[in-house]
């Protein structure tokens, strides 16, 4: 495929976020007196959400494009912090891209994620899809064993910015209204008819558009090196791979016992594991099965030899840890806990953060004549300074257990960044005994509070580990 320029025009990179806690699901059954099971899925800490795991997500694909600026931000997701306003501005903000960029949401089911990708191929210009789910089960049910948090994003644009990765051959598209998975506004959970309805109704919908696809790409079954099947519906999911044709081999696995399905976020997550160990002119095929199915048939690049990913899915998935059960039901709202007895945080002022977009969101300090760093900015510097990419350390810390905190006890360190600059933050993905001065930090988008239904979003430091979370 290529753009009216005639370069070729596909995917530029790709990138998944994965929370740093795992909940095993071995731990479940004897609290909740039934459920769980085998393996581990991952787990958004309590100040994370869509937005801001859709930021981390994002900025791991942007670093793999440096230079290339999206000339719009889509985000797709089940779970979204806001309605009635756009969420996508908020992931636009804090990546400090131009007035210019429009930002859109795709929200309310997993086909959303691919309606949004499907327009980035389509559009002029450069365009960043961003997917992310917090997906939530009833204490004991199966969704609350089979789901997992996380976040992909896809960079989609022409050779002009940066080599193409995998360039799309072919896009087949079935629909059909039927009630299979559903969830009312305001629940936090779904609900699923029978099982054995929805493998019937997804079976001949994702044969007819895996054959489609095909059929326009030019390509059978047996030329397919990586088929990607994925969507909420486990058995369906698991019956049309079975019966698609392609060699057991070649079926991508589905990060189930390791991470958990999550939701809008999945098929980039998929998409983006399997370009990490997909070699150059190999056909990929992502199929999702999602209120009908959805296609698309991806040739690989020589690109891929020089990729080196910012931050793989593996070294993310060895990097870890778990929280206990009880502390997983409290994030999510599901097990009431006594609170701090402390007053609540005050809801955040709109004119004073629409003043400060750029040290909120951007994380964007000052720089003064002389070079120093200022955190938070002066307004009397002649230069602003980008830092959420920078790297500090931990000077002195404290552990502060009466402050209010959906999770206490609440770790605050004096950080001096490389470089430059120095400013007292909260850690978040740290257990407080383990912190210690010295410890290397990296700046991650959080949401510090809410009140009133407003989410006060800003930058945390968490610990830098090997191949990083």
């Amino acid at each position: 495929m290529s753009d009216p320029s005639g370069r070729p025009r596909g995917i530029l990179a790709a990138a998944g976020y994965l929370p740093y806690r795992r909940l095993d699901l071995g731990t479940i059954g004897a609290v909740a007196g039934g459920g769980g099971g085998k393996g581990w899925r991952t787990v958004a800490s309590y100040d994370e959400d869509a937005t801001t795991m859709g930021v981390e997500a994002a900025r791991l694909a942007l670093r793999e494009v440096p230079g290339v600026v999206p000339d719009t931000v889509r985000f797709a997701t089940v779970a979204p912090p806001y309605l009635d306003r756009t969420n996508a501005t908020a992931i636009h903000a804090a990546l400090r891209l131009p007035r210019s960029s429009a930002a859109y949401d795709d929200l309310g089911s997993v086909r959303s994620a691919m309606g949004a990708l499907r327009a980035a191929m389509a559009e002029p210009g450069g365009s960043l899809v961003v997917a992310a789910d917090v997906r939530t089960g009833l204490a004991g049910g199966p969704d609350e064993a089979a789901f997992g948090d996380g976040a992909a994003a896809v960079v989609v644009g022409d050779a002009a910015g940066a080599p193409v990765l995998a360039e799309p051959l072919s896009w087949a598209s079935v629909t059909e209204e039927f009630v299979d998975r559903w969830r009312a506004p305001g629940e936090i959970r779904s609900r699923l008819w029978e099982e054995r309805f929805g493998e019937l109704r997804y079976g001949p919908l994702g044969a007819e558009a895996l054959a489609s696809a095909l059929k326009q790409a030019g390509l059978t079954v047996e030329e397919v090196d990586h088929l990607v099947v994925t969507g909420t519906h486990a058995r369906a999911v698991r019956s049309v791979a079975a019966r698609s044709g392609v060699a057991p081999e070649r079926l991508a696995g589905d990060l189930g016992a390791s991470v958990g399905n999550t939701g809008a976020a999945h098929p980039f997550l998929l998409l983006a594991s399997v370009l990490e160990r997909a070699q150059p002119d190999q056909v990929v095929v992502l199929l999702v099965l999602a209120d009908g199915a959805e296609a698309v048939v991806l040739r690989t690049t020589p690109a891929l030899c020089g990729r080196a990913p910012a931050r793989p899915l593996c070294s993310q998935l060895a990097a870890g840890a778990p929280v206990p059960y009880g502390k997983y039901l409290s994030w999510r709202g599901v097990l009431p806990v006594e609170p701090p007895r402390r007053p609540e945080p005050a809801r955040t002022s709109s004119p004073a953060a629409a003043r400060s977009t750029e040290w909120k969101f951007g994380f964007v300090g000052s720089e003064d004549a002389d070079g120093a760093i200022h955190l938070p900015p002066s307004p009397l510097d002649p230069l602003a300074h980008p830092m959420a990419e920078a790297v500090g350390t931990v000077t002195t810390f404290t552990v502060d257990r009466l402050s209010y905190s959906p999770s206490p006890p609440t770790v605050f360190a004096v950080v001096d960044f490389e470089g430059g600059g120095r400013l007292p933050l909260e850690l978040t993905d740290v257990d407080a005994e383990s912190v210690a001065i010295g410890d290397l930090v990296e700046m991650t988008f959080r949401r510090l509070s809410t009140a009133d239904g407003i989410h006060n979003y800003f930058w945390k430091a968490r610990p830098v580990r090997g191949g990083g979370s």
